[in-house]
């Protein structure tokens, strides 16, 4: 029988190493993710008979089989551009297989390691920022994306307490997930006013970190599921792309200068699930630098450029009291930067009541992938079933 909707039934990540500094191969910490979220599913790792990822992940989907003893390799997929753009639609690619009968038991990961990959900053530099930035001087995210982020605050009247409210919240729940590399910093306005500048107006604690790890998240029919997990989290939707033939990391020049990339992707999630954004009870958002989470929050719908002061306050963005909770473990901020991959883990944890920060009485939760990238994502989770 045709699956009608789709479940996580486990995850799987392994320490948030600083870069370079894995003790183990970029494949074996994947490995130890996957095996980590297998055993939450209550399954074989062999059963796995679809593989996706993204952000250019090395470890694709054939060469896992071997180790892993896959019995039938059924679907094996990447999504194409976007760096970390793409975690949500990995998410989507999962949805896919499992609804058109490609595969029945799908890993959604995301894996990285200096010693394997390289440098992830160098390669983003390289692969991104060619000869039409480096012309003008650009030669880093930073920079690109300081520049829109000034935008924001001078054209569109942001106020750069909005920034702050992001890094703050972010390294507020990072200081109590045992797991987090930022768990030992308390990001008080001395400390983040004093943070010297990357690229006006990002400065140090606006900036995500690089470490070496791996995630994995297990999805499934919802109705298999019920017999594998009695804490299954269901995925209302997915949806990745972009806005049009000028969106792109590669002329700068698309329109609005100052908007993020969500505004299509989540156009589209909203449609199909019939919610809005005051159904969704907590938001795991990427974030590279803290600028693209406020311009993705106002495209996504959660506020507006003349509301934001208001709404992304340190208060209102934390858990348990807060009403828009975001980034709950950390995020790629101060949890440690996995592409995004994180995020989606912290979404299907905090639904399954695991969180060191939960969130009262959670039941819908909404993934953001990348809102800068020239391609992003977005995924909603719920506690409940589809409608």
């Amino acid at each position: 029988m045709r699956a009608t909707s789709v479940a996580a039934v486990g995850f799987g990540s392994t320490p948030y190493y600083r870069r370079g500094r894995s003790p183990h191969a970029e494949r074996k910490l994947l490995l130890m993710a996957i095996d980590e979220a297998a055993a939450m599913a209550g399954i074989d790792p062999a059963d796995i008979d679809g593989f996706v990822s993204y952000g250019a992940d090395l470890q694709d989907g054939p060469r896992l089989t071997g180790p892993l003893g896959t019995k039938e390799l059924r679907w094996s997929s990447l999504v194409w551009g976007g760096g970390g753009g793409g975690s949500a639609g990995a998410i989507a690619q999962a949805e896919a297989a499992i609804l058109s009968g490609q595969a029945d038991t799908v890993v959604v990961y995301r894996a990285t390691a200096e010693s394997t990959s390289g440098r992830l900053s160098s390669a983003v530099s390289q692969g991104v920022f060619g000869v039409q930035y480096r012309a003008h001087g650009i030669d880093a995210p930073a920079q690109a994306l300081g520049l829109r982020t000034q935008r924001l605050l001078e054209a569109e009247g942001v106020p750069a307490s909005a920034l702050k409210a992001v890094a703050q919240a972010s390294y507020f729940h990072a200081n109590r997930t045992p797991h987090a590399v930022g768990r030992d910093r308390v990001l008080t306005d001395e400390v983040y006013d004093s943070a010297r500048l990357i690229a006006e107006p990002i400065r140090l604690f606006d900036s995500s970190r690089e470490n070496d790890a791996a995630a994995a998240i297990i999805f499934t029919s919802a109705e298999r599921a019920r017999d594998l997990t009695d804490k299954p989290v269901h995925l209302l939707g997915a949806a990745y792309g972009a806005l049009g033939p000028r969106w792109g990391e590669l002329d700068e020049n698309h329109e609005p200068y100052t908007a993020s990339s969500q505004a299509g992707p989540v156009r589209r999630l909203w449609e199909r699930t019939g919610l809005t954004p005051s159904d969704v009870d907590v938001v795991q958002l990427y974030v590279n630098f803290t600028g693209p989470p406020v311009a993705a929050l106002i495209d996504l719908g959660f506020c507006t450029p003349e509301t934001a002061g208001e709404v992304l306050t340190f208060d209102n963005l934390v858990a348990p009291a807060g009403t828009l909770p975001i980034n709950t473990s950390g995020g790629d901020l101060a949890e440690g930067f996995l592409h995004g991959m994180g995020n989606a883990v912290e979404a299907v944890r905090q639904l399954r009541g695991e969180s060191w920060n939960p969130v009262p009485d959670a039941r819908v939760c909404l993934v953001a992938g990348g809102p800068i990238s020239e391609l992003s994502s977005v995924a909603l989770f719920s506690t409940d079933p589809p409608a």
